[in-house]
């Protein structure tokens, strides 16, 4: 039996001052872990229209699609089936970020890049280490990246 794939896209939200925005992740079934906004690509969505509509909805900043960056793609098996998660870089906003979906984030911080908090969701840190080319390489086994030339 073959099990459908997830796609989805994580977002680096830099502020443009070195810091970025990160969320408490308490996704029940799930231990607790901080992670950038993302989510699902919906049938139809490009990574950066997936990465706009999934901003908005998590955080309630509405940032255009087309200034959207895909840095890199990410697949990994962690789940038992394959996850491809585009690491989408952002423009700078300091904008407010609201928890809109209480059930999946506890809150939103801006941490300076070179204080990043643990644990870390793992399909943030594999986004986090295409933006940041001074993170340590946190893949594990089975998951393989690609950046994506421009």
């Amino acid at each position: 039996m073959t099990t459908a794939p997830l796609l989805g896209a994580g977002i680096v939200v830099p502020t443009g001052d070195g810091r970025v925005l990160l969320g408490r992740r308490i996704t029940a079934g799930e231990p607790p872990t901080w992670s950038l906004p993302g989510g699902k690509v919906d049938l139809g969505e490009s990574f950066e229209q997936t990465a706009a509509r999934e901003l908005a909805e998590e955080t309630g900043i509405v940032l255009p699609a087309e200034r959207m960056r895909v840095l890199a793609l990410h697949l990994d098996h962690e789940l038992g089936r394959p996850r491809l998660t585009a690491a989408v870089l952002a423009p700078p906003s300091l904008a407010e970020a609201l928890v809109t979906e209480p059930h999946a984030c506890a809150g939103w911080e801006r941490f300076p890049v070179d204080a990043l908090p643990e644990p870390m969701f793992y399909p943030s840190a594999l986004v986090l280490g295409s933006w940041l080319p001074g993170l340590a390489d946190v893949r594990r086994a089975g998951t393989h990246g690609y950046p994506v030339a421009r």
